[in-house]
């Protein structure tokens, strides 16, 4: 009858938590975006059009992957909201500049496939896939991934790429003499603040991916809660190999901290989880650099500390606020 009232629809219980804010994920992630776009621009002019193949080659197998499994698995097309782009680009700015483009492609793709859309796609993932993508690469493609740092084109007149090891490299086959040496003094020390050194791509300016994170802290995207807990926790672990400076602005950490241990997925959700989480990865990225098979750890200490928030999150859930009276 046209005077009856059209169903209410049923009431919907979703999992907590439930926050209202006026930003949208496409939004969150493409601020994200924009924040890495300062390293990333720096790292192809330090490194040259190696760098930018592999950039393009990353964010292209994401985002080719992302767009094949909606179609596959019959869901509306997800690319739009630039994770898939963050996911490819952060992949590729952990990446050595000399990887060949089309490794760092299918490393996209993997990160994709098997760090996200398995699990069901974006907010259900457990492990963050980027992390997921390089240690895939580092499995496939170990001498690319370990031979394929070049010298940064300021140090060499503009020649073309010379290959050489990184500092943790350095220091990992060596000492810690031959890391110094190879920083070269007092003014090696602003190299690394500045990104003229060899690295990964987005890896070598702190100071670029520091003023990526100031805009995100800003906005309110992200928290100081995990970052620090990361310089804490690797501080703590190197402080007494007398080179703490040295891993402090040495290898991805910068980056980790601030665009990877504050995912949102794959993050705790409370603050001193947040932290205690921070701490965990800076602890293991110490420990592996330190005693483990590979000069830089960040990558498995990530992956690990992935794994730890489901319980992190029950050991530090909020306590329920009853007021007296109340029934419980």
């Amino acid at each position: 009858m046209s005077g009856t009232p059209a169903p209410r629809p049923p009431f919907v219980v979703t999992p907590g938590p439930h926050l209202r804010t006026s930003e949208s994920t496409a939004g969150i992630m493409w601020w994200v975006n924009a924040a890495l776009l300062p390293t990333t621009a720096w790292g192809v002019w330090v490194f040259g059009p190696p760098a930018l193949e592999v950039i393009l080659g990353a964010v292209a197998g994401a985002v080719g992957a992302e767009a094949l499994a909606n179609r596959l698995m019959k869901q509306r097309l997800t690319v739009k909201n630039g994770s898939a782009v963050c996911t490819g680009l952060l992949l590729a700015l952990t990446l050595p500049p000399l990887v060949p483009w089309w490794a760092a492609l299918i490393g996209g793709v993997f990160a994709i496939l098997f760090g996200k859309m398995i699990f069901g796609g974006l907010g259900y993932n457990l492990f963050n896939p980027a992390m997921i993508g390089r240690a895939f690469m580092m499995a496939s493609f170990p001498v690319a991934m370990t031979i394929g740092w070049s010298i940064p084109r300021a140090w060499y007149s503009r020649l073309e790429a010379i290959t050489t090891a990184t500092p943790l490299g350095v220091m990992r086959e060596h000492d810690l003499q031959a890391a110094l040496h190879l920083i070269g003094g007092p003014e090696g020390w602003f190299r690394l603040l500045i990104g003229l050194r060899p690295g990964s791509i987005g890896e070598v300016s702190v100071v670029l991916i520091l003023l990526g994170a100031l805009v995100l802290l800003a906005r309110g995207i992200i928290r100081l809660y995990a970052p620090l807990g990361v310089f804490f926790g690797l501080a703590l672990m190197t402080s007494f190999s007398g080179a703490a400076w040295l891993h402090m602005l040495s290898g991805g950490v910068w980056l980790a901290a601030f665009f990877m241990a504050t995912d949102y997925v794959t993050a705790p959700v409370t603050r001193p989880g947040q932290l205690v989480f921070g701490v965990l990865i800076g602890l293991l990225t110490g420990l592996i650099r330190m005693w483990g098979g590979y000069p830089e750890g960040i990558c498995f200490a990530i992956l690990i500390a992935n794994a730890m928030v489901p319980a992190l999150d029950l050991w530090f859930r909020p306590g329920r606020v009853q007021t007296a009276g109340a029934p419980s």
